[in-house]
């Protein structure tokens, strides 16, 4: 059974799943449980997305809740279950459950292995290695185009990898850390605003909006305090110019990484992407004081690592208040 919300106990092993994530990232060979999750998520949209608009919606919230709540439901009930017949192997299920809630160690590798072909000028190789973790063409990228890629995805996901399932788990463990995980996935796979998931993603869309809110703006706070010791980081202004600058992002949660990134690094994200051939253009974040090159995503990488563990830091105060009011 979990350990206490807020708790001391619960602080060290949310700590000790983050240096297991650091370490050994998500071996193949381990069953992911976000895999299962897709996968009923899929069963479920083949069976409920179809029939009229308010039919549709309606199906969605069932699939969001039932999704959800069955996640964080199985978890208990598993580590309940763990507890009962040993707490010790409970304890080890439930770190090995929050460690997979962790994307540190996958998505610094997945931005390093854009860098390290474009480091060596080779750029099909570059193109392809980010090809496999963005939606956007590809194909005709350059160093900056490259750069930026990564650069944007290590910074909206430094939220839904690693901070957001952070603050969930200190509230509620590692049922809570995959019932968060949940929402992730049913966002990524049916909160389209798209014909076919309009209507029957809205419900999920919206709760992957709310979950990330508190956790988006945190790490963008975080980002700023951590990269004060960093002597390259331009951090004069940018705390007010993100505030100002992050709701201009389609997302209401991915603009306040981003745009406080693209302003520490004192380049410019955002622009026009492409996608199977068609034009999109997105609101810009920051000021380009220097040209977009791959010595950035290296940097943005250290941002990520200062936002979860400020993130971790900030928390640690709400920990201490706890205990001291019990």
């Amino acid at each position: 059974m979990s350990v206490a919300p807020l708790s001391f106990e619960l602080l060290a092993l949310v700590g000790v799943a983050l240096v297991i994530d650091l370490a050994l990232g998500d071996p193949p060979w381990l069953p992911h449980p976000v895999v299962g999750i897709g996968r009923v998520i899929a069963w479920l949209e083949r069976a409920w997305n179809h029939g009229s608009a308010a039919a549709r919606q309606r199906r969605g919230v069932w699939l969001a809740c039932v999704v959800v709540v069955g996640t964080w439901t199985l978890a208990w009930s598993a580590l309940t279950v763990l507890a009962w017949v040993s707490p010790g192997l409970a304890l080890v299920a439930e770190l090995v459950l929050l460690a997979m809630a962790f994307a540190t160690r996958g998505l610094a590798d997945a931005a390093r292995a854009v860098a390290e072909p474009l480091r060596c000028g080779d750029l099909p190789a570059a193109r392809r290695a980010l090809g496999r973790i963005v939606g956007r063409d590809t194909e005709t990228l350059d160093e900056a185009g490259l750069t930026r890629g990564a650069v944007e995805t290590v910074a909206e996901n430094t939220v839904d990898g690693i901070t957001a399932p952070l603050c969930w788990a200190l509230l509620g463990g590692a049922p809570l850390a995959l019932a968060y995980k949940a929402v992730n996935t049913l966002d990524s796979m049916v909160g389209y605003r798209s014909p076919r998931y309009a209507d029957f993603g809205r419900a999920s869309a919206r709760l992957d909006d709310a979950v990330n809110w508190l956790p988006a703006r945190l790490t963008a706070l975080a980002m700023w305090l951590a990269a004060r010791f960093i002597a390259e980081s331009r951090t004069a202004g940018a705390l007010a110019a993100t505030c100002r600058e992050a709701p201009r992002h389609p997302s209401p949660n991915a603009g306040w990484p981003e745009a406080m990134v693209a302003y520490l690094l004192g380049v410019r994200l955002g622009g026009l992407n492409h996608y199977d051939g068609h034009p999109s253009h997105r609101a810009t974040l920051g000021q380009p004081r220097e040209p977009l090159v791959v010595g950035h995503i290296e940097r943005a990488i250290r941002y990520m690592h200062g936002g979860w563990l400020g993130v971790l830091l900030l928390l640690v105060p709400l920990v201490l208040l706890r205990e001291w009011l019990s």
